[in-house]
């Protein structure tokens, strides 16, 4: 139960979205290489699911992992600084840090702050962190292991302090479409800033991660051409069929995300529902968008012992929080992350969770 992406879907489930025409391109592709900067018909796809985007500011990845690497090296030297949020995807942190300098800014929790999760980032503590040779702040909305999500002055502050001090902000946006109100999906920062980059990818709210698409926008074009040069040392081009088969579902974008957003709302009132039948043993914040949640353990035992008990006498598995260790300061105890975007393994996994919790935890159920 520790998936942090969607339910996926089978080839002829995926072909049977397409067109005709797009269905006879697929059966008829060519399997030379294909353009460093992404099949033509693609990129303009991906632009299209921007506010001001165009072809000229996609350049698509194999997957998300290639931009967070070739991102920093094309952007920092020893003598910059990053910025991150703690906790997070272990790629933002360690990839800049085997650069530069890089300062962790914890995020804030408290629980029952409000409706939609207790987890806060706090702008002022970004802002104080900030040296003058500043040069990346990395953020990632909707957040992992949270789900937090930026209220829309938080991110115009945000987006202000990179601007006020030339900081280039990175934006993982690689769970947006798929928040549980859909009111709080968030701007796409290369909309909002001349020095902004966002990251978004196949796998993980279209739940196609099978098919190494991935991709970066930006209204800076010079980073864009400098991150296409350095790709010809990774990954070179993306695979033609990935990139015919991602133009489908893209084509079919609005399908995929009903579909995925009735899962994870489904899962998510199943998991509230059974942490909060144990109150005293569980310390919940609802995510407000992804597929993953963060609760908190509260027994005796401790998180680490919970979770190690639960894959050993219960056969499910949790990733307990401390997988976000991190270099760069504390990150928060007893927590595990959870997965809500996959379909039947999930329903099982949650029936095997309530047994374990009933035999074992129940003195603590209400």
């Amino acid at each position: 139960m520790t998936a942090s992406d969607f339910e996926s879907m089978t080839l002829s489930d995926l072909l049977a979205l397409a067109s005709a025409e797009d269905r006879a391109a697929f059966d008829d592709l060519w399997l030379g290489y294909t353009e460093t900067w992404g099949a033509p018909a693609l990129r303009h796809e991906i632009a299209a699911t921007y506010e001001t985007m165009t072809d000229k500011n996609i350049l698509c990845h194999a997957g998300a992992g290639e931009a967070l690497y070739a991102i920093p090296r094309v952007l920092l030297d020893k003598d910059d600084h990053v910025i991150v949020p703690t906790p997070n995807y272990q790629g933002a942190e360690t990839i800049p840090l085997s650069i530069c300098e890089v300062t962790g800014v914890p995020m804030d929790h408290t629980p029952g702050r409000n409706q939609k999760g207790g987890w806060r980032l706090d702008i002022d503590r970004i802002k104080h962190a900030i040296r003058p040779n500043t040069k990346l702040i990395s953020v990632n909305f909707p957040h992992n292991p949270t789900g937090l999500l930026l209220a829309r002055d938080d991110l115009d502050a945000l987006i202000a302090l990179c601007r006020d001090h030339g900081i280039y902000l990175l934006s993982d946006e690689v769970y947006r479409g798929v928040e549980i109100d859909p009111e709080d999906q968030m701007p796409q920062v290369a909309d909002l800033y001349e020095k902004g980059i966002s990251l978004n990818v196949m796998s993980k709210a279209y739940g196609l991660p099978g098919l190494r698409i991935g991709w970066i926008a930006s209204q800076d074009t010079d980073l864009l051409q400098k991150v296409e040069r350095y790709k010809h040392y990774l990954s070179i081009c993306n695979s033609g069929p990935s990139e015919m088969l991602a133009l489908i579902a893209l084509r079919s974008r609005d399908g995929i995300l009903k579909r995925n957003r009735a899962i994870v709302t489904q899962n998510l009132l199943a998991l509230e529902n059974m942490l909060l039948d144990f109150p005293d043993l569980f310390e919940w914040s609802r995510p407000m968008g992804g597929c993953v949640a963060f609760p908190r353990y509260l027994g005796p035992d401790g998180g680490e012992e919970f979770c190690r008990k639960l894959i050993e006498e219960s056969g499910v598995l949790l990733l307990p929080s401390s997988i976000y260790a991190s270099d760069l300061g504390d990150t928060p105890a007893d927590h595990f992350r959870i997965g809500i975007g996959r379909d039947q393994v999930f329903k099982n996994g949650l029936i095997a969770l309530r047994a374990h919790l009933d035999k074992h935890y129940g003195d603590y159920r209400t």
